[in-house]
């Protein structure tokens, strides 16, 4: 059977829909499948199917060759999905708590319904390599040999990189309620990950995907156009956490490194010259449609994420993003369920977004960020603050908010807070 990248290529230099027919019929299912399990709707995990295959085309010569392809389908099928999913994100959310929370009431012996709801966002805040491992063992079902020949690597290292991607999905999920082992898991998900997709399906992808999405409508459209631009602002985020990670390793002295948020701003140049040590570029701002669930591997993951859940009002996600050390005081805060999600819409609602203009490192495992809010009212100020993240068992947490201090800007340890 001809190779995924082989068929890619002869697609790309010789525009051979015979070629890029095949990678559909051969991927459509898997990609429809992450879609669904996603936006469990149908009819859009189909316009997203179609997205993503149109997003392969457009991109077909520009993938290198070691390009694990159902990887790259699975992550590309996530953005897509994650943009939609911001289209209609308030609705799809009362929907999906609706769904747990009667899951959790039936309390099921078989995890698989509690896990599908998790698993997308699972798989993301996985390592490339960890993801890839896992996308071919559970969902094309390949033998470890088969994906150490995949990664340039042996069996043995083929099945620790399978076995370390599934113990961190088991924490994932504990972390979100659903305690089970990894084998249960592993059994779960190549039982029921993939779906067969809609037979019509095919065709009309591969006829819209070769036209490169030309006569595809309006909405699919704008499908592609906001997943390209979380693609490109994944990759520019990756390379951010590599840049910092290098710094980090050049001394253990807390440093404050600025994160820059995706484009620079161009009248930066303009601003007041500010001391070596906190001389960069703002951040963009995040306005709350750009707001996603984007994990916690990287204490600004983790903040954006805390504050998607708040937006949304959503109780759990936001106790679950809190350092537990803090929890009872972050509960009285909160208060119940209703009056949480009453003053978050309150507070939401005059609120543009927020921009991360800053990061101190004070230790390998906390960090303090500062961060800016908007308000939709050019009359209302905006307001900074400090936040500081503690990582707790490999994820990242919020601990404490305070307001800015100049004197923050030294690199000195914060006072104690009461």
């Amino acid at each position: 059977m001809t190779d995924d990248m082989t068929l890619l290529r002869d697609y790309a230099r010789h525009n051979s829909e015979q070629a890029f027919a095949a990678l559909v019929a051969r991927h459509i299912s898997l990609v429809y499948s992450v879609a669904l399990r996603q936006v469990n709707d149908p009819h859009l995990a189909e316009e997203i199917t179609q997205v993503t295959f149109i997003l392969l085309a457009r991109k077909a010569a520009s993938l290198g060759s070691k390009t694990i392809l159902p990887g790259w389908l699975c992550r590309t099928t996530r953005y897509t999905s994650a943009n939609a999913l911001t289209m209609q994100r308030r609705r799809q959310h009362r929907e999906q708590e609706g769904h747990m929370q009667s899951m959790l009431k039936e309390s099921e012996p078989n995890p698989w319904p509690e896990i599908a709801p998790l698993l997308e966002a699972a798989l993301a805040q996985l390592g490339e390599r960890d993801h890839d491992a896992l996308v071919l063992r559970f969902f094309k079902d390949k033998s470890f040999q088969e994906i150490g020949a995949a990664f340039g690597t042996n069996e043995n290292s083929a099945k620790k990189r399978v076995y370390h991607g599934l113990e961190k999905l088991r924490r994932y999920f504990s972390r979100h309620g659903v305690a089970s082992t990894a084998d249960i898991i592993a059994k779960a998900i190549s039982a029921n990950s993939v779906q067969a997709a809609p037979a019509a399906l095919a065709k009309s992808v591969t006829t819209l995907a070769v036209a490169k999405g030309a006569t595809a409508s309006g909405s699919t459209l704008s499908l592609i156009k906001g997943a390209l631009k979380l693609m490109a602002w994944t990759k520019a985020k990756t390379v951010i956490v590599a840049g910092v990670a290098v710094l980090l390793a050049a001394g253990t002295t807390p440093a404050i490194i600025k994160v820059i948020q995706g484009r620079t701003d161009s009248r930066s140049s303009s601003c007041p010259r500010a001391t070596p040590a906190t001389q960069s570029i703002k951040g963009q701002l995040f306005g709350l449609a750009q707001l996603v669930d984007a994990g916690n591997t990287t204490p600004e993951a983790a903040w954006e994420s805390r504050y998607w859940a708040r937006a949304q009002g959503d109780y759990d996600a936001v106790i679950a993003a809190t350092d537990p050390q803090v929890l009872n005081g972050a509960k009285d805060w909160m208060g119940d369920k209703a009056t949480f999600r009453a003053r978050s819409q309150k507070e939401f609602a005059s609120l543009q977004g927020f921009q991360i203009l800053a990061r101190k490192n004070l230790a390998s495992d906390r960090v303090e960020l500062k961060y800016q809010f908007a308000f939709q009212k050019s009359s209302t100020p905006q307001e900074t603050k400090i936040v500081e993240m503690i990582e707790v068992n490999g994820a990242w947490r919020c601990r404490q908010t305070r307001a800015y201090d100049a004197s923050w800007e030294d690199g000195s340890e914060p006072e104690p807070q009461p």
